[in-house]
């Protein structure tokens, strides 16, 4: 183990050690002295539950730090210790946004006056405004991770976890280092206690301790970094790594002002919440942001370590893909019959949903992105080093001419007259394929007429064809997908079985599963042809014949069951309907003739 890794390794390992103890002793003081989170019906909780835990995480923090370092962060420690206690005190007696925002705001300045700052653009006063709202904003979005078991102490294990990598590479390492580890010690800790069922929170004192401290960490990790790219890279970085508190805190502010609500009023309209109303249990919807939060972090560990040629695009992708995610978690409702009356009335809107009225505008505008990414991509794919930037003024010359022709052709062919995302097939990525086939044909003959050609290749416009034509599927694809991996992983489905696996079959899946306000559970297709047993059907299995199915009912494992073959003789169907209805399972039929589903009776 290199000297950098144990200087570090030894502060975590007692951090963890030391947490571990001091989380419990803080729990049973909490509830002695009633200092416990009270079940509220904007909140999450549902049992009244201990705080405190953000005393455990700050105390052992400082304190180790102050033990371990040879030249502690005296300013960080000084701010951190301030802004837990002024989360302690939120806790404690409530106080308002705005208050908590002034000290959010004199701490962010002390900090940069004392030499924290970002450095994104290189004048000294924007950078400053910037490292503020940075600060400030991280800090925020924390507190607003806080609302659900395991969630922001994860997200903030996560994050803290890729800065100390990055610190790792890196040749120095100060307090500010010191005190990472051992804040990942503690944190790592406090999850033990704070995974689902939580048995400690760590309230306003520990989400906001943990904000500012990362949030000023990204800064000093950045400012040590040995990775290449310039100002890119320093915005890319912590960008990244933080993806999930920013997309959460946009998601939740534009949610709450677009409906005219107070964006620090408490709800149950954050990612977490939105995952839990589409199906998932509250494990499932916190893996799924732990797993966001680690892509973001390995793409920025990508970042520091390699060279920004290629990174870049990742970069790219990568923050179109949290995008695209937060536009699905945007169509989720999670307010309830009682939310869908004041949506019709304008009084709460779910976030992008007015925009989303006209989607139109953001598949154009994300299509925008997707073209300047693919052809950027055939630019890096085709050209490397000192060719590439021979060739790039040709690239920068010719992007007006491919955004605009792609972008036209794209509408001509009916790419934006289309069905809802979750619908997306095969059809509809034969429309896109087409209209990139046509839009690269019209860019080349634009560039054939204005610039002869001269200083192109045509490789570029093969390669730009391919890649656009994957994200464009992708990104439509995507809705679809994740749709699928929720329906397959959601607790409380109806567990549907479809006898028949033919074309009525496939028919009846796309019904089901498609149809709005629906919460079905695919088993698979039964089927008499034994041929047919262990293929696939849009992804579903045929897992047996009629004897399979009689042995599901019987024993309980299925909901509903579909008839979608008419090969089935009247004799089956009644000896069908008498075993449902002795078990409790709805049967249904589907009606060829109009291609819909109609109960047996």
């Amino acid at each position: 183990m290199s000297l950098i890794s144990t200087t570090l390794f030894i502060p975590l390992i007692v951090g963890f050690l030391v947490a571990l103890v001091i989380v419990p002793i803080c729990r049973q003081v909490a509830l002695r002295t009633g200092l416990v989170a009270h079940p509220q019906e904007e909140r999450w909780h549902q049992k009244q539950t201990a705080l405190l835990g953000g005393t455990a995480i700050a105390a052992t923090t400082i304190l180790l730090t102050l033990s371990y370092a040879e030249n502690p962060p005296i300013i960080l420690l000084c701010c951190t210790a301030a802004i837990f206690f002024l989360g302690f005190i939120d806790d404690v007696w409530d106080i308002t946004a705005a208050s908590k925002l002034v000290c959010e705001i004199i701490l962010a300045s002390a900090l940069l006056y004392f030499g924290y700052r970002l450095e994104w653009t290189g004048s000294l006063t924007l950078d400053s405004l910037l490292t503020i709202i940075w600060v400030v904003g991280i800090t925020n979005a924390f507190n607003l991770l806080d609302n659900m078991d395991g969630l922001c102490a994860g997200i903030g294990l996560i994050a803290g976890l890729t800065l100390l990598l990055g610190w790792t590479s890196a040749n120095d390492i100060g307090g500010e280092a010191i005190y990472l580890a051992v804040l990942l010690g503690c944190l790592a800790a406090f999850l033990v206690y704070n995974i689902h069922p939580a048995s400690i929170f760590m309230g306003d004192s520990g989400s906001l301790f943990i904000g500012l401290s990362v949030s000023v960490l990204a800064l000093a990790s950045s400012s040590t970094s040995e990775g290449s790219g310039g100002v890119l890279a320093a915005i890319a970085i912590p960008v990244s790594v933080l993806v999930l508190p920013i997309l959460d805190t946009t998601l939740v502010t534009a949610s709450r002002l677009l409906s005219g609500r107070s964006a620090a009023q408490g709800g149950q309209d954050h990612s977490s919440h939105r995952l839990v109303a589409m199906g998932l249990s509250q494990r499932s919807a916190v893996g799924v942001l732990w797993a966001l939060a680690a892509l973001g972090g390995m793409v920025g560990l990508t970042v520091q370590w390699f060279s920004m040629e290629w990174t870049g695009i990742l970069v790219a992708i990568f923050i179109l893909t949290a995008v695209i995610f937060a536009v699905y978690l945007g169509q989720v409702h999670v307010y309830g019959e009682r939310g869908e009356s004041l949506v019709r009335s304008g009084q709460i809107t779910p976030f992008v949903v007015d925009i989303l009225y006209k989607r139109r505008i953001v598949e154009i505008l994300l299509d925008v992105c997707l073209v300047a990414v693919a052809y950027y991509s055939a630019y890096r794919l085709r050209f490397e080093g000192a060719e590439f930037s021979a060739f790039f003024p040709f690239f920068l010359e010719s992007l007006p001419l491919v955004l605009a022709g792609q972008i036209a052709i794209l509408f001509a062919v009916g790419a934006y007259r289309g069905i809802l995302w979750r619908y997306f097939g095969l059809v509809d990525a034969i429309t896109l394929a087409k209209g990139v086939l046509f839009g690269t044909l019209t860019t080349i003959f634009f560039i054939v007429y204005l610039y002869r050609f001269e200083n192109y290749s045509r490789t570029i416009f093969i390669i730009y064809a391919a890649v656009l034509v994957l994200f464009l599927v992708g990104s439509r694809a995507s809705f679809r997908l994740f749709g699928e991996f929720v329906k397959q992983r959601q607790s409380q489905s109806e567990r549907l079985l479809i006898y028949g696996a033919g074309d009525g079959g496939a028919a009846a899946v796309r019904e089901l599963l498609n149809r709005p306000n629906t919460d079905y559970k695919m088993l698979g297709f039964v089927d008499d042809d034994q041929g047919k047993l262990k293929t696939q059907i849009d992804g579903h299995q045929v897992i047996g014949d009629y004897q399979s199915l009689v042995a599901l009912v019987t024993v309980g494992a299925v909901d509903e069951i579909v008839v979608s073959t008419k090969s089935i003789d009247r004799l089956r169907v009644s000896e069908l309907t008498t075993l449902c209805v002795k078990h409790g399972v709805r049967l249904s039929q589907l009606n060829y003739n109009i291609q819909s589903l109609s109960a047996v009776s």
